[in-house]
């Protein structure tokens, strides 16, 4: 017979039965050391799960800022305005030098933006610039015409492009159908969409390898180039020959060539767009342009030249692809590399295209220019999501309406206005504010020369296409209204912000983002910097 328990072993005893049946409804009961322990060990994952400050993430280095740069100049562009620049030149060295100079402008607006970049250190771009010198209805417009029109319309066109090429293997004999390069485009756009809203840091990888490879396939045309000079074909590129004219180009032809390499080397300022995602902007914007803009410049200037060593320029001007035809008349059974290096290029382009138009959504949101929602990331990739998916959709409607190439004029036409606008800037801000502290000071020589050719190129383009010209100015001054109805206009009806704030809401919910949390000391105002060479503040004087 078993001894009756004492008070201390049946104390004991009921304190394990107790537990034991907590284990069994909640899980293992710990003492309070244990206790202590599992909470800490809970507040170490929830920080892991959750991160400290909720804000885009400084993740793009000098490396990644240069293929920012060189993946979004080299897109599509070199393989398709040779055409265009050579036929409005009207010979083989007038062309040549319109590549050449074109890289040269390209190199002052990029010094120019290097100023503005360090100067007013937003993510935006020619919006954030144009809005913080000469305020919201300008800068609006700028964002208007580049959110309805400009990089839509340039989306769909390098997407267009990827998908031609990727299909021209499949259909050899034919143009591909319609819908397969629709559905193709649209496939692309969606997945590069969901990489960039996946993870900065895989987006800038991806735009990594694919500017390499833009790279070697430019890389591969110019060896191959130089082979056929080394043989003696260059001919076409002897100075005799390369400036004999049959027609002598009118002062308006030799703006559109420019116009035509200029839309080759759109891009240029894109770092601009990202530059609250750089690290050390001051140190690393100026470096990244320095680098990418001659590089890219030799790039597209000897490839000119090796396309030059084997095609006349007769052939050169009946291709539609000039790269695959450089590639049939010298690779042989090798040739398929061509359409492939191209359907790579333009992959790049998209991703690049991407990742910096929808900072510009972002801005304009933050700004109070756009709907809040696409002023706020995803709580834990950081990564702005509502404005990636508008930039997504928006792009799929211009494919959707057909025709996508002729608004390119209007697109380039809206986009070297708004160059000239921001480096207008540039002046007005040194003359509003002489004792800002720049850490960037380009010679008043730069913009002021950048001015002049600007002035030159939209007035002859004007002059010899007035309707193109005309039909983007009208665009760009669709957002007056749209301006002081949606921004201007703050003693709307109550339904209409109920509506929008329920509409925030769901997004919020569907896309698990909030509002960046902002860094007081990242968020300095510039109007706050002084020039170390005075003692006042910039704001007081």
């Amino acid at each position: 017979m078993r001894s009756p328990l004492t008070v201390h072993e049946y104390g004991a005893r009921r304190g394990q039965q107790h537990r034991e049946d907590q284990e069994d409804m909640e899980g293992p009961v710990c003492t309070p050391g244990e206790k202590k322990k599992k909470k800490h060990e809970d507040k170490e994952e929830e920080k892991k799960e959750i991160p400290d400050r909720v804000a885009l993430k400084k993740e793009i280095g000098l490396l990644s800022a240069c293929t920012i740069i060189i993946g979004n100049i080299i897109g599509s562009g070199i393989f398709i305005s040779p055409k265009g620049v050579l036929e409005h030149s009207g010979s083989v060295g007038v062309a040549l030098v319109v590549w050449v100079m074109g890289g040269c402008i390209a190199a002052l607006g990029s010094l120019c933006y290097a100023e503005l970049g360090v100067t007013i250190p937003k993510s935006g771009g020619d919006y954030s610039y144009v809005t913080e010198i000469f305020g919201g209805l300008m800068g609006f417009l700028l964002l208007w015409s580049a959110v309805l029109i400009m990089y839509p319309t340039t989306l769909a066109v390098i997407a267009l492009t990827f998908s031609n090429y990727v299909l021209q293997p499949v259909f050899p004999d034919c143009v591909p159908p319609y819908m397969a390069t629709r559905m193709l485009s649209a496939v692309c756009l969606l997945l590069l969409t969901w990489v960039n809203c996946s993870s900065v840091r895989m987006a800038t990888r991806i735009q990594d390898v694919f500017t390499v490879g833009k790279l070697m396939a430019l890389g591969l045309i110019i060896v191959v180039g130089l082979i056929q000079i080394c043989k003696g074909n260059y001919e076409a590129l002897t100075p005799q020959v390369a400036f004999s004219m049959e027609r002598t180009p009118t002062v308006g032809q030799i703006a559109l060539a420019f116009l035509q390499a200029s839309f080759a080397f759109s891009g240029w300022n894109f770092l601009n767009y990202v530059t609250e995602e750089v690290v050390e902007p001051r140190r690393n914007l100026p470096r990244a342009i320095y680098i990418s803009i001659p590089l890219v410049t030799v790039v597209y200037t000897l490839t000119n030249i090796a396309y030059f060593s084997s095609m006349s320029p007769e052939e050169l001007l009946s291709s539609n692809a000039v790269a695959v035809t450089f590639g049939e008349k010298l690779l042989g059974m090798f040739s398929v590399i061509m359409p492939i290096s191209v359907a790579l290029s333009t992959f790049g382009g998209i991703n690049g295209y991407l990742f910096t138009s929808s900072r510009l959504c972002f801005s304009g949101a933050r700004e109070g220019h756009l709907p809040s929602l696409l002023a706020m990331i995803h709580y834990k990739n950081c990564t702005p999501i509502p404005a990636l998916l508008v930039c997504c959709a928006a792009t799929i409607v211009i494919l959707c309406i057909g025709e996508t190439h002729n608004l390119i004029n209007y697109v380039s036409f809206i986009n070297y206005l708004s160059y000239g606008v921001t480096i207008a800037g540039l002046l007005y801000h040194r003359w509003k504010k002489p004792n800002l502290y720049r850490p960037i000071k380009v010679s008043l020589l730069v913009p002021l020369s950048y001015l002049l050719f600007w002035v030159l190129l939209l007035g002859f383009s004007l002059y010899s296409e007035p309707v193109v010209c005309g039909v983007g100015l009208v665009i760009m001054l669709t957002g007056v209204p749209v301006y002081f109805l949606g921004v201007h206009w703050k003693e709307k009806p109550k339904c209409i912000y109920k509506f929008i704030e329920r509409a925030t809401y769901v997004g919020q919910r569907l896309c698990f983002v909030v509002f960046p949390q902002i860094d007081p000391i990242e968020n300095e105002d510039p109007a706050e910097w002084t020039d170390r060479s005075s003692g006042s503040f910039a704001a007081n004087s």
